[in-house]
């Protein structure tokens, strides 16, 4: 299975610009089964008020955005993650939709805002859904969401093989050293998806990754370069959870010992 990033600069309260970035750089890759695209890439990030967000946000069944998607996964014969600033009724959210050539598949809303996020949407309250395409099961998860090591175990357990992570990462470093040991211990790929440039006080990190089930980096952008990356992946891989021929790191859970993770 072929999956891979798309690292690129969204501009804030420029959507036609975005559409047409993710448009180019979609038909630019090379063959893949799966592309990420950065968290909420129809709209820009550091919104100067919630009605600025509110006028930028788009209803997932009724959005010219997510139908260009779809059409985009149809002509590159792919499925697409992308981050979206979503709105339901009155509420905004940080989400993702996951698209395939015939249309939506599904979505996911952040479950961890990340600082001035808290002002403008809600926490999300759908879960952490796996959905299967055929060649593999995926997971969705959006950038602060990669502090919380219960979310990787979450969707791994649920038999997720990928986990899609779109991203507008601004805290150096941190998050491109944790995403291989996410990977590694919970035996899956990790697709994280980062955007580049700054909107008003905030710079963005760059260096999108992908991380194999034994924690080697395949892919990793630079900080500040456009670009779409795509690597050959084995399945099977994310699906032999053993460390040793007598350890299987699921099975062998003492899951009584561990009451204080959800107790609490």
């Amino acid at each position: 299975m072929k999956i891979g990033y798309v690292q690129f600069c969204p501009g804030l309260n420029e959507p036609e610009k975005n559409l047409a970035d993710i448009e180019r750089l979609v038909m630019s890759a090379e063959e893949a089964d799966l592309l990420v695209i950065p968290e909420l890439a129809n709209s820009g990030y550091n919104f100067a008020s919630k009605k600025q967000a509110f006028d930028l946000s788009i209803t997932i069944g009724d959005s010219s955005f997510i139908n260009r998607l779809v059409e985009l996964s149809h002509k590159q014969n792919t499925h697409i993650v992308c981050g979206i600033n979503e709105r339901d009724g009155d509420k905004l959210y940080n989400s993702a939709v996951l698209v395939g050539p015939s249309g939506l598949i599904g979505k996911y809303r952040k479950l961890h805002l990340f600082m001035n996020e808290k002002d403008i949407f809600e926490p999300g309250n759908i879960g952490l859904p796996v959905f299967d395409i055929g060649k593999a099961r995926v997971g969705m998860a959006i950038c602060f969401d990669w502090y919380f090591p219960e979310v990787w175990r979450s969707l791994a357990l649920d038999g997720a093989d990928i986990i899609c992570h779109p991203s507008n990462l601004v805290i150096p470093g941190l998050c491109q050293r944790a995403i291989p040991v996410h990977a590694l211990i919970n035996r899956v790929y990790i697709i994280t998806a980062n955007r580049f440039g700054t909107e008003r006080e905030l710079t963005f990190t760059g260096l999108s990754m992908i991380a194999a089930p034994k924690g080697e980096v395949m892919a990793q952008a630079g900080p500040e370069e456009e670009v779409v990356a795509v690597v050959d992946t084995d399945i099977a891989h994310a699906r032999d959870k053993k460390a040793t021929e007598r350890n299987d790191l699921f099975t062998d859970r003492r899951t009584e010992m561990y009451r204080r993770l959800i107790d609490t």
